[in-house]
């Protein structure tokens, strides 16, 4: 029969196992303790990057290395505290990479260093509130929501006072867009805009430019509300003059944009009026002072002679050429609104040799003549537009489309004068050439053609010509050959007759069948004719 071992062994060798396993248990939650604490992390600081704090077991820091989206970022190390050398972004993700060296003792199981990769992101200044409410007799304070090293705005540098800075300005109400570095080792964070009114007993409107300024066709029209705008307004939007396309837009809470539509916006030499549907406490131009109002206003500056003649001569409607000051002339709709309200420097020269005494006495610069009178008529022929000489929204719109579009006329430029002495003479002058020297007839005593200068307003192949003799009689003559009226019913056109060279017309320039064919050609709408002794 087997013996049976006493229980008390038993028990005792069961002990042994127990002990042994909480030995092993604590055993490895000690060297699990080691490992977790023989590192570092990184503790916010005030003043600094980041604090590093080394964990009990840590030992000590060996190096400390630290980079953002621009590259490695050098640091000033003291006590722990990391200091970026160059100046890091607000907001940026930095990664730190820290590398340890842990004790004698621990090294030799666990190795000598440890390399622990942390990243912390810099901070940012926020600003509590973009509108700020000014008691009389104060400057706006900003207020952020923690201390800031720095506030710039334009050129000047505020110098802030823990989490506030004061715009140095006396005026009542106006708006900057400033700029904050929460640390002095950190650049400045994106610009926002911040606007101050005073204390009113209704609502205050700043509005960006200024009531009554002077503004381009395309110039958004911004209103800044002290209160939201939808408890001012209900929803419901300024209403902008009829002749002006557009639309509104909410940038944030307490302001309202209003962009011009179309291409080129807004009329030139416009009034534009907002009408808001309830009264506010509307901020004066100089910024102050507040009135009682239920509209803004603006003038669309008008546009500038001498611009015109700038593009005309571009586009090869002038017998003149422009030539720039600067080499990089306006591009985009909005620079070619801007410069035909503010006309860029530079000078004409004049295009052809040889170009006609007569044609340059009528050229000016900058003043109306009917150079341009004759180049505004062909072009508005050339553009499907009424032919009438005045330069209007709808001219302006297709000389500037013409500018974008680099178009440019190619015909040349023709210029045709008359001497009324005996013998009397036409002469055809094109790009710089006399093209044709051509006996004509002009204008009897009784009916004689006028002295002056006038641009081609209808050019036809064959019409019939009628009015009233000098004795009062009417004539109507059917089939007249190559047409061009330039001054009432008076016309360059072919006519039988035996001789040429005197006055023999009731006041038009007939000429031989031949010459009038050859001159028709190169006297379209707006070609100028001159009539001198």
């Amino acid at each position: 029969m087997a013996s049976v071992a006493p229980p008390r062994r038993k028990r005792l060798r069961r002990g042994l196992w127990v002990a042994l396993g909480l030995v092993l248990v604590l055993v490895a939650a000690a060297v699990t303790a080691v490992v977790l604490f023989s590192g570092a992390k990184l503790d916010g600081d005030p003043s600094a990057l980041a604090r590093v704090a080394l964990q009990p077991f840590a030992g000590s820091v060996e190096s400390v290395t630290a980079s953002d989206a621009d590259g490695p970022i050098a640091l000033v190390r003291h006590n722990g505290r990391l200091v970026p050398r160059r100046k890091v972004t607000p907001g940026e993700t930095v990664s730190i990479t820290v590398v340890v060296r842990r004790p004698g003792w621990l090294g030799w199981a666990l190795g000598h260093r440890r390399t622990e990769r942390l990243t912390v992101k810099t901070p940012v200044a926020t600003v509590r509130s973009p509108w700020i409410t000014v008691q009389s007799g104060d400057r706006p304070r900003v207020r952020f929501d923690a201390p800031v090293s720095e506030v710039v705005f334009g050129s000047t540098r505020l110098h802030p006072d823990g989490a506030i800075a004061v715009v140095p300005t006396s005026l009542r109400a106006g708006s900057v867009r400033l700029a904050a570095a929460a640390r002095p080792w950190e650049s400045l964070g994106t610009p926002v805009r911040v606007t101050w009114f005073p204390q009113a007993n209704r609502p205050v409107v700043l509005a960006q430019p200024a009531p009554g300024a002077k503004i381009t066709p395309l110039t958004p029209l911004r209103l800044t509300f002290s209160r939201p705008v939808s408890d001012v307004l209900g929803g419901e939007d300024p209403t902008v003059s009829s002749d002006v396309r557009g639309s509104w837009t909410n940038v944030d809470s307490h302001t309202l944009v209003f962009r011009p539509g179309g291409r080129f916006g807004m009329p030139f030499a416009s009034d534009v009026h907002a009408k808001l549907s309830s009264t506010v406490a509307l901020v004066s131009a100089d910024r102050r002072s507040v009135k009682t109002a239920d509209r803004v206003s603006w003038s669309v500056a008008p546009a500038s002679f001498l611009r015109l003649q700038q593009l005309l001569a571009q586009e090869g409607y002038l017998p003149v050429t422009w030539v720039p000051t600067d080499d990089a002339p306006p591009t985009g709709a909005r620079a070619q609104l801007t410069a035909a309200v503010s006309p860029p420097a530079g000078h004409f020269d004049w295009t052809y040799p040889d170009t006609p005494s007569e044609l340059k006495g009528l050229w000016q610069v900058g003043e109306p003549n009917e150079v341009v009178r004759g180049a505004v008529m062909m072009f508005e022929h050339d553009h499907g537009l009424t032919v009438d000489g005045l330069v209007g929204p709808q001219v302006w719109h297709a000389v500037l489309a013409d500018a974008l579009a680099g178009k440019h006329r190619t015909d040349g430029y023709s210029y045709v004068y008359v001497h009324r002495n005996v013998p009397q003479l036409l002469t055809l002058w094109h790009n710089g050439s006399i093209v044709l020297t051509s006996p004509g007839n002009t204008g009897v005593p009784a009916a004689p053609t006028a002295l002056g200068t006038w641009p081609v307003f209808e050019h036809i192949p064959v019409g019939t010509m009628a009015g009233t003799n000098p004795d009062g009689s009417h004539y109507n003559d059917p089939g007249i050959r190559w047409i061009s009226y330039f001054h009432g019913g008076e016309a360059l056109h072919a006519f039988n007759r035996a001789s040429f060279g005197t006055p023999q017309s009731l006041g038009c320039v007939e000429l031989p069948l031949d010459a009038a064919a050859q001159v028709w050609p190169y006297t379209p709408i707006g070609t100028l004719v001159t009539i001198e002794n």
